[in-house]
């Protein structure tokens, strides 16, 4: 699964920390995610979505491969 969630840090000028800390992981759980190496339980793809403002498909796509 790929996903958005670096140009919506960027556009909400948060870090990879501050983004960690407003939905409750460590910043190594985001920059795994950034990365394609960790998928988000359905809950934490909520709590991003939430927080962008934007349904959760805006944010995590499926991937060719997937």
């Amino acid at each position: 699964m790929k996903n958005n969630i670096k140009v919506e840090r960027a556009i909400h000028d948060l870090t990879q920390a501050d983004l960690a800390q407003k939905i409750g992981v460590s910043r190594q759980t985001i920059n795994a995610m950034e990365k394609n190496k960790y998928v988000p339980s359905t809950v934490l793809a909520l709590k991003i979505a939430r927080l962008f403002k934007k349904n959760v498909e805006d944010i995590f796509f499926l991937d060719d491969k997937d």
